[in-house]
């Protein structure tokens, strides 16, 4: 007895007298029953019991095999029809599964769940115990699960884990634990089927079960580190960052609570190194790369020597001195970087699964050290160890394609050294073949390794070079995958430089917008069992969680086959060509502007027969295109634009050097002359040349051109100027057109907005009245004031094609996708704030409110690219409607473009300050 109050004591507080002294009484016990003593199997259960903590808490292989062979003996002591069978067959399964967990024995594990099972069976379905061994059950089914990765094993694990659960009462002492073992298997079926409930489902019963464990209590650290896994699941779904720092503190809870002798002190400190890394990775601060580097060679430090997983955390902390080192660029970085990755190498069997990734982290630091030293022998390991990395890669393997690029950068290295036409051959060749196989698990090494190879071709093999920017650009759907949230596909975008690597491609670049309304009607298009199926597939692939990564990827591509054979899915999930494309300027020409540190240019599409024609800028560079756009924000600002209904401050400009004292007509007539010399009017020549000399006009702009008033520029007359986001984006809108839509038309006036620094908008009043004047239309449906709520307003979008929207508005730079209308809590005539003005931060993207409207399928947009003068409203909108309106016809889409340039018109015909007419502009059709 006193064994077992010993024992009790250590489980609840841990202390490891108490477990020492359990021990020994124990022993002390078993050694004074005789063999054939009744008693004799339960002391010896009792036994092997405290031989199990000692193993859980030091780790030493004598006391796991000894709990072993106590707990065997016992089992053989005990009739089959003996009431405490069940609890000794339950004691030994889960001793074999200590021993699978140490020597990764599959028959351990088989042994486990047979053993438990037995269990089970012999346990009624009324018995106190029954939870506790069904428990059990569950968690070895969730074991073999992680290792043969049989979808029947996770199910069951969650099945009879929910109902050990269900059958522990609120206030039992094990049910802390049972729900923890529930939510790992929640947290298993998520990163394989991708279910964001399955979860969520993990966190809520993690955080439960932490909640029921007091902080003294020695299984809070398993909890935290544990709570900590799924909140790091989560950042990595959705991309909040506030996830991820509750991650960084339940594992620092968790190393905190956990003793340095610990038997799982190195997988705690483990997972805590992951969470600095990710944060180094999300943030880039330099104490986080130190963090995972500390943390990462203290788990080295904790990891027996016969460990299995010692291999692995090696080359893991190799690759963080190797991260240090590509920050740093401190020499012996690199070297601790090759001798802990090279030390896990040779701990590998040729024929371990974790060889070729090993491989290839160590041809990294040869590499590198090879470009700072000049050492040929580097060289030649880096291309030995990259070559037996892709051998040891099975052809339809998704990392293949990222070794096979790692070995070309090896082979550049190699032809810059000799310039060998043989290298060059083989750089051709690993490049192309990388590009056609199986989709990559990580897409954003192969975007990097695409832009390398785009890189080098441009110098010494051109002919590769489309095919490289065209092997980035098919990569962009996976690497914005819209199975991830927009802060994730922000991030990445900000993170790889899309919009700067790759401006001239747009229609690509604008992918991220796009998916944001993309999503419903693109998976909305399949059948229900193919659109949930894609789900579950990209998810498994991308979240890196899928037991057979091959399997998978081939899943996913056969599916997307059969998706594209289906009529009007011919390009699901891949940009567009340029034979569709061009059919966005069958209206008129397509001007597409391209910025870039090596050079800004144009790019005119003059109609969908002919083919697109270049237009030199030479007078302009990214600097004085970032001048223009900084000598245009300090006017707005001396303007006092920011807000509808404001005053104008005083009109003179004295912010800049050049501008001093001036005033700020000379200031925007300066800005419009340099548009007009140095871009517009280098396109009007190059359209002349192509007999295009009127007409409609559309401009795709990019990078630090997004935001120029070129539509403004002198003469102002000679086309009808609008704006789109993507040549995608404005087909579509076409394409639309044909589409039949109830003729209504819906208006809302919303004057101001209660509490806050909303100025009240007294022309909108105004606005609305005149617009119903003018249209007398039956079917004209006004929102005023506190009746437009925003569900009463997404209901009018529902219902109509045509809507004008006087209010305020607020562009989010920070978060654009949360810019909006300030409500009370075919076409759109955005007469708000700020509607059509594109994100700082995110210049290629087109996240406002007017761009908004035209992904979410409206053909045309009227916004402004600042906040409108509130006199103002009333007067172009007059000029619009009644255009639109003439002679009473029905309106067209396609008519507000110009309807829209004589309402400008009008305004400079009355002499008005440049920015209270610049501000217009046409998107869409």
């Amino acid at each position: 007895m006193l064994a077992l109050g010993l024992t009790a004591r250590y489980r609840r507080l841990g202390n490891l007298q108490d477990l020492e002294a359990s021990l020994q009484r124990m022993q002390e016990a078993v050694d004074l029953t005789p063999a054939d003593h009744l008693a004799r199997a339960g002391r010896l259960q009792g036994l092997a019991v405290s031989f199990r903590n000692r193993y859980l808490r030091l780790g030493a292989l004598e006391d796991l095999e000894a709990s072993l062979q106590r707990n065997q003996e016992a089992v053989g002591l005990t009739p089959a029809d003996h009431p405490d069978r069940a609890d000794w067959l339950k004691s030994l399964a889960v001793t074999f599964m200590d021993r699978y967990q140490r020597s990764g024995a599959l028959d351990d594990l088989e042994a486990a769940l047979q053993k438990m099972q037995e269990a089970v069976d012999l346990t009624p379905v009324d018995h106190p115990d029954r939870a506790g061994r069904v428990e059990g059950l569950a968690v070895s089914f969730g074991v073999r699960y992680q290792r043969l990765g049989t979808l029947d094993d996770l199910e069951a694990s969650l099945q009879k884990m929910q109902e050990a659960v269900n059958l522990t009462p609120a206030d039992h002492s094990n049910r802390a634990e049972r729900l923890h073992n529930l939510a790992v298997s929640f947290r298993n079926r998520c990163q394989r089927l991708g279910a964001l409930e399955d979860l969520e489902a993990s966190l809520q019963r993690k955080q439960e079960a932490v909640s029921l464990t007091p902080a003294d209590h020695p299984d809070r650290a398993e909890r935290l580190q544990s709570l900590a896994g799924s909140f790091r699941d989560r950042y990595q779904r959705l991309g909040a960052l506030d996830d991820l720092e509750a991650a960084l503190q339940m594992d620092n809870e968790a190393v905190s609570l956990t003793p340095g002798n610990h038997l799982h002190k190195a997988r705690r400190v483990e997972g805590l190194a992951v969470s600095f890394g990710l944060r180094y990775q999300r943030l880039g601060a330099l104490n986080d790369l130190e963090a995972t580097l500390q943390k990462m060679q203290e788990v080295v430090d904790l990891t027996l020597a016969d460990d299995p997983e010692r291999a692995r955390r090696l080359n893991n902390l190799g690759v963080s001195f190797t991260n240090r080192y590509q920050r740093l660029g401190a020499l012996n970085d690199l070297e601790a970087a090759l001798q802990k990755i090279q030390e896990a190498v040779d701990l590998a069997p040729v024929d371990h699964p974790g060889r070729a990734e090993w491989l290839q982290s160590l041809a990294v630091p040869f590499r590198d050290r090879y470009q700072r030293l000049g050492a040929l022998e580097d060289l030649k390991a880096s291309l030995r160890i990259n070559q037996e990395a892709v051998n040891l890669t099975p052809v339809d393997h998704p990392a293949r394609a990222e070794r096979l690029q790692n070995l070309s950068l090896s082979f550049i290295d190699l032809y810059h050294k000799f310039q060998d036409p043989q290298a060059l051959e083989l750089i051709h060749q690993n490049y192309s073949e990388s590009f056609k196989t199986q989709a990559p698990s990580d897409p954003e090494p192969s975007w990097n390794a695409a832009l390398d190879w785009a890189s080098f071709s441009q110098e010494f093999h051109p002919m590769d070079c489309c095919t490289a920017y065209s092997a980035a650009f098919n990569l962009l759907p996976e690497l914005l995958w819209m199975g991830h949230t927009i802060p994730v596909r922000q991030d990445t975008i900000r993170r790889l430089n899309i919009g700067h690597s790759f401006c001239s491609y747009k229609d690509g670049v604008g992918t991220t917008f796009q998916q944001i309304l993309q999503l419903r009607p693109d998976l909305g298009s399949l059948p229900k069992d193919q659109a949930q199926q894609l789900q579950q597939l990209s998810y498994e692939l991308y979240s890196g969680t899928t037991m057979n990564p091959t399997k998978v990827a081939h899943e996913r591509n056969q599916l997307l086959q059969e998706i594209r054979k289906q009529p009007g899915l011919e390009y699901f999930l891949l940009p567009r060509p340029y034979n569709v494309l061009c059919k966005a300027s069958q209206e008129g020409p397509v001007v597409i502007l391209n910025s870039h540190e090596d050079g800004c240019d144009g790019i005119i599409i003059p109609n969908p027969m002919a083919d697109p024609v270049a237009v030199a800028l030479p007078n302009v560079t990214l600097a004085l295109l970032k001048a223009q756009q900084d000598d245009l924000k300090q006017l707005l600002s001396r303007c006092n634009v920011r807000t509808r209904g404001e005053s104008v401050s005083t009109r003179l400009f004295g912010h800049r050097e050049g501008f001093k004292s001036r005033k700020i007509e000379e200031c925007f007539s300066d800005l419009l002359t340099w548009l007009w010399e140095n871009i517009v009017d280098r396109v009007y020549e190059v359209l002349a040349s192509l007999d295009i000399h009127n007409g409609r006009l559309w401009w795709l702009l990019t990078g630090s051109f997004t935001g120029l008033p070129l539509h403004a520029c002198p003469p102002t007359n000679q086309f009808i100027h609008s704006y789109t986001a993507t040549l995608g984006s404005l087909l579509e809108a076409r394409e639309k057109t044909t589409a039949t839509v109830p003729h209504k038309i819906g208006v809302v006036g919303v004057t101001h907005t209660g509490p806050g620094n909303m100025h009240y908008l007294k022309g909108v009043a105004v606005e609305v009245k005149m617009i119903s004047s003018v249209i007398k239309d039956p079917n004209l449906e006004c929102l005023e004031g506190e009746n437009a709520t925003p569900d009463a307003v997404k209901s009018q979008l529902q219902n109509c094609s045509w809507v004008h929207l006087a209010c305020h508005g607020v562009q989010d730079l920070n978060e654009p996708t949360q810019s909006h209308l300030l409500l009370y809590n075919e076409f759109v005539f955005l007469a708000a704030c700020q509607t059509a003005m594109g994100d700082v931060d995110l210049v290629n993207e087109s996240f406002h409110l007017g761009g908004g409207f035209i992904a979410a399928g409206f053909h045309g947009a009227i916004g402004t690219l600042w906040s409108m003068n509130d006199e103002d409203g009333p007067l172009v909108a007059e000029t619009v409607y009644s255009h639109l309106f003439r002679d009473g016809r029905q309106p067209q889409a396609i008519d507000a473009a110009e309807a829209l340039h004589l309402a400008v018109n009008k305004l400079r015909e009355k002499k008005v300050p440049y920015e209270h007419w610049i501000l217009f502009i046409h998107m869409g059709v």
